[in-house]
């Protein structure tokens, strides 16, 4: 069955329950008329129409399996058309267009979260997007779309290889929704490699197939299934696909219910995993017998660069444990342990573990809730001395005088640009003074080293990572090429 437009997008028959025809050659989009179809046995639906001239288009060429959608495509009918045949497609589902979406339609980005579209409205919607060359991101959250809605974007996504990234959280898709998607997955057939599913309510079953999907599927490489009702079971079957999935760069399963079991099942999919570096397992309420696998997948793992755990329950003793994995680890940047129970002492075997490997990479430690003290700050300064690259985020130092205190937030940048002031220079002077080549860039190594030695304007360890932080290019270089027009 075919279902062809004027030289543009067949639609799924799921979303179609009439037929949309032209009139005379030359006739104006808006006079298109619907007319109600005679249902046969076989539910065969048309769109007869005169088409213009057409721009072949050619599929890549993993694309070969069959769909009910066929595209001819025409840049030409894309500005002149795209909009009638949107309205068409709201008056056959009997829903009221959205003017943002009208207004946006050849825009890369599309955000449609919170419009109540319901399923008939995301039929409408995925009828326009059918061969939409623009959109190439779009937000679709919070819609109550269910599987009708769902199954109209997915069969739209077998014609679609524009679309790229899209979020269709907390949509009540459920397990047939779940099913929809794994079935989608299966055939490969798009060019998303973005997919928010986050609030779906998502269980056991649903872990259990799109995990089946996802142990095949590795164009997928950022998935968000935080906020769903995996536990201990849909922790196994996570670990397991996690152990063979080679497509997965960034997975987020904050706000699950995973426990002992289904998380150690987790850690140990990790050990071998080669491909992804962002994963956040926040809120899952772990406890501390979940941090020894934790310390186990730091020790082994190479890949993993930023890693989640906050809000876990995770102690002093599981602090000593994930402390093991740091002390090898050579891949992790960025660490959150937020909203454990760690105190001082836990915090401080972070930090050695850190100091006592010497090809760690860590940049950033987030321990935001844990009060610590000067002895702690002595500490870390020669943590510091050896990783210069490193910035740990804590509460507060406790029984620091208010002299001390003043002394160690004062802004650095207001301190430099009071001396340049003094000496009728430029903040950009004085940096390239300290500067042996005299040119507009250092490595962090070297500005490090010579804003602690230098006399000019004292600072503290801590305001010379400040200024740091503002001058950083991300790339081990600051660059001080654009403070004269920076504000302190």
């Amino acid at each position: 069955m075919h279902i062809q437009f004027p030289s543009k997008p067949t639609l799924p028959r799921a979303c179609w329950e009439g037929r949309i025809t032209a009139g005379s050659p030359g006739m104006p989009p808006h006079e298109i008329e619907i007319e109600p179809v005679r249902q046969s046995s076989d539910k065969m639906l048309y769109c007869e129409a005169e088409p213009p001239p057409t721009v072949e288009k050619v599929k890549p060429a993993q694309e070969n399996s069959e769909t009910d959608l066929e595209i001819e495509d025409d840049d030409k009918f894309f500005t002149t058309g795209q909009k009638e045949l949107y309205l068409e497609a709201c008056k056959l589902m009997g829903v009221v267009p959205v003017s943002y979406f009208i207004r946006n339609m050849e825009e890369s980005y599309v955000n449609l979260n919170h419009h109540g579209l319901g399923p008939r409205g995301t039929k409408a919607i995925a009828i326009a997007l059918v061969s939409n060359p623009a959109i190439t991101k779009l937000e679709l959250e919070d819609n109550c779309i269910m599987e009708e809605g769902v199954l109209s974007l997915v069969e739209m996504l077998q014609e679609n290889y524009y679309l790229q990234e899209m979020n269709i959280s907390n949509n009540h898709l459920g397990l047939e929704g779940a099913r929809i998607i794994s079935d989608f997955f299966e055939r490969n057939s798009s060019s998303i490699w973005s997919l928010e599913l986050s609030g779906n309510d998502f269980k056991e079953d649903s872990a259990a197939l799109l995990c089946q999907a996802l142990s095949t599927n590795y164009r997928i490489k950022k998935l968000d299934l935080s906020h769903n009702q995996f536990s201990d079971v849909g922790g196994e079957h996570l670990g397991q696909m996690l152990a063979i999935n080679v497509g997965l760069t960034s997975l987020d399963l904050s706000w699950n219910n995973f426990h002992t079991r289904g998380a150690v099942a987790l850690c140990n999919g990790l050990r071998g995993n080669v491909t992804l570096t962002k994963l956040d397992l926040s809120m899952n309420g772990f406890g501390n017998e979940v941090a020894l696998a934790l310390g186990e997948v730091l020790r082994l793992n190479s890949c993993l660069v930023y890693l989640d755990i906050g809000g876990n329950d995770i102690g002093n003793e599981g602090a000593s444990k994930i402390s093991k994995g740091l002390e090898s680890n050579e891949s992790l940047r960025v660490l959150k342990l937020f909203l454990n129970p760690i105190n001082m002492d836990g915090a401080i075997l972070l930090i050695l573990a850190i100091k006592r490997n010497p090809k760690s990479r860590m940049e950033e430690l987030d321990i935001s809730n844990v009060l610590v003290s000067e002895q702690f700050m002595k500490t870390l300064d020669g943590v510091y001395a050896i990783h210069p690259q490193l910035d740990v985020v804590f509460k507060a130092v406790q029984g620091l005088s208010p002299k001390k205190t003043i002394f160690l937030l004062t802004n650095p940048m207001k301190l430099i640009q009071s001396y340049a002031d003094q000496h009728k220079i430029t903040i950009v002077d004085f940096f390239k003074s300290l500067n042996p080549t005299g040119t507009m860039k250092m490595s962090v190594d070297e500005f490090q080293k010579v804003m602690i030695e230098q006399n000019k304007v004292p600072l503290n360890q801590y305001q010379v990572r400040e200024v740091i932080k503002k001058l950083d290019e991300k790339t081990g270089m600051v660059n001080f090429s654009f403070l004269n027009t920076m504000k302190p």
